[in-house]
């Protein structure tokens, strides 16, 4: 061999050795999972989330020569300031635009079924380019086009490989909506053990979960895997924060983002045995100003934003400002004390004049900013922050009554419940370890000598939204007595403390006092929060 051949071999091997070092395992199909998005624009002064965000995610995936499916595990019609104006036009255009990047499934949560009527499901439907799924929803909207866009037992074709995908909505039960345009069967486990046993007679490769449930409900269905071990993983919503639950050979994989795409899922699936189920990998991707925004996607935004406040210009105008930086976000407020929640539940006391309420609460899930209010206070801010109206009811409950009733406040499993309390005129200490319905350690009201129990054969004066007393969220309110008409609605009293503040030269809001906390929960080796 002469020398130049041999150099000549050498590189070649160099070059196929380096090609082969670099070479990037690339999955069967990648999946990104996001849910419950209601803003087409970013959160938090624009530093979290956001569509455009995930639009260049997804553009890059595919740029590696990826297969790529788009999941939402539903609410995004409502409830939002843009949708009281559009009925989620702007999310089906927004949502369309990813749809175009990749193909994307969606299954409906419990806000898509807000209005009473149909029309505006009708019209979403209509407008989407996206599929639709919900295997446990029959739809009567009087449009039977619409009803059959709701597709049922779906299989996916990636390449050669078919893959089987159920849908679930939750029931009026467990917090959803009862409307006549949409039966949903409340039996998830049956349901979807029917569901996939259908799906692997159709000898799919393997199947997923698109769900909008509770958690707890969630993890039941996981359990199917064991005598279904095609059944992968589930991607769910409802929830507001991340969830992940691990799996195992006998439970799926259980994921979920957090609200406002803050948080999503990548979840890569490779097929390294045809005779073997595929690998799954997991990626949770935090979706902040590292990220750039799609240009084409962010045109769609600043479009939607300039016809809002063609509409709306007074939306930035200051009405007054803030004393110190109010958490909205939902991590904070639907989790324990936040000082809006304070700001905005200390208003409902005095909202039926005198006498002046003794108690007051408010499901934290009525407040929809999901961002902070610092500096100067605009009507934007409380445009987004009541997402839809707010009537009050003024009412006569016994305390023991009351602490029976609170208790559906801090059930459940995991984090972000929109049922959590925001609370004023007592202090409450609570133990997560204990079962559902007997969290509650402490329930405290001020008195004379500082801090006592609250009596169980005394009657209070409480005040809380005409929503919740109707059994929204799953707070029971058949104790109470002289129940008022809804009235007072706590937008407007908030508006009005805060123009009343502004007129008298003061700020708003304060900081949670660590001494003299509303909310606290018991710590391990603890007999008591508060002494």
């Amino acid at each position: 061999m002469s020398r130049f051949v041999l150099i000549l071999s050498l590189v070649l091997a160099a070059v196929v050795a380096c090609d082969t070092a670099d070479k990037v395992e690339v999955p069967d199909l990648s999946l990104i999972h996001l849910n419950d998005t209601y803003r087409i624009d970013a959160v938090e002064d624009g530093t979290r989330g956001g569509f455009g965000r995930v639009a260049s995610i997804i553009r890059q995936l595919k740029s590696d020569g990826r297969e790529v499916r788009i999941t939402h595990g539903g609410d995004f019609l409502y409830p939002s300031l843009e949708s009281q104006l559009w009925d989620g036009e702007q999310m089906i255009e927004a949502l369309n635009f990813l749809d175009d990047l990749a193909p994307m499934l969606v299954v409906p949560g419990n806000h898509e079924f807000d209005p009473r009527t149909p029309d505006s499901l009708i019209n979403a439907v209509r407008q989407s380019r996206f599929d639709w799924l919900a295997d446990n929803v029959v739809f009567k909207t009087g449009d039977a086009e619409v009803d059959a866009a709701f597709q049922k037992n779906v299989i996916m074709q990636v390449g050669d490989r078919r893959i089987g995908v159920f849908a679930l909505t939750m029931t009026e039960d467990e917090g959803g909506n009862s409307r006549d345009y949409a039966e949903i069967d409340q039996k998830h486990v049956a349901g979807a053990e029917k569901l996939i046993s259908a799906l692997e007679e159709q000898g799919v490769d393997y199947i997923f979960g698109l769900t909008h449930l509770l958690l707890e409900d969630d993890r039941e269905l996981a359990k199917l895997r064991k005598d279904h071990p095609k059944f992968l993983f589930m991607l769910g919503g409802h929830e507001h924060e991340p969830e992940f639950d691990e799996g195992s050979a006998t439970s799926a994989i259980i994921m979920k983002g957090a609200s406002n795409a803050r948080t999503i899922w990548q979840v890569d699936v490779y097929f390294e045995n045809n005779d073997e189920l595929p690998r799954v990998a997991t990626r949770v991707i935090s979706i902040d100003e590292s990220i750039p925004s799609d240009p084409a996607y962010q045109a769609i935004a600043d479009r939607w934003r300039a016809k809002l406040l063609e509409l709306a210009p007074f939306l930035p105008s200051k009405i007054g400002e803030a004393a110190v930086s109010l958490d909205g976000r939902e991590v904070a407020i639907r989790n324990g004390e936040s000082n809006l929640g304070n700001f905005i539940v200390d208003q409902m006391r005095g909202a039926f004049g005198n006498p002046r309420a003794d108690l007051a609460f408010v499901n934290s899930g009525t407040l929809r900013l999901d961002d902070y209010v610092a500096g100067d206070i605009t009507f934007e801010d409380i445009g987004r922050t009541f997402g839809f109206s707010s009537y009050l009811r003024y009412m006569t409950i016994n305390g023991g009554d009351f602490r029976k009733l609170l208790e559906a406040g801090f059930r459940g499993v995991g984090p972000s419940k929109g049922y959590f309390p925001q609370i004023s005129g007592f202090r409450v200490c609570v133990d997560r370890n204990r079962a559902s319905g007997s969290r509650i350690v402490q329930l405290l009201i001020p008195g004379g000598n500082g801090w006592s129990a609250i009596e169980p054969g005394r009657d209070y004066l409480l005040i809380a939204p005409d929503y919740i007393y109707r059994g929204g969220d799953g707070y029971d309110f058949s104790k109470a007595r002289n129940v008022s008409r809804p009235g007072s609605e706590l937008q407007y009293l908030v508006l009005d403390a805060i123009l009343n503040a502004q007129a008298n030269g003061e700020k708003v809001g304060a900081d949670i006092d660590p001494d003299n906390r509303r909310i606290a929960f018991l710590q391990t080796g603890e007999a008591v929060c508060f002494n």
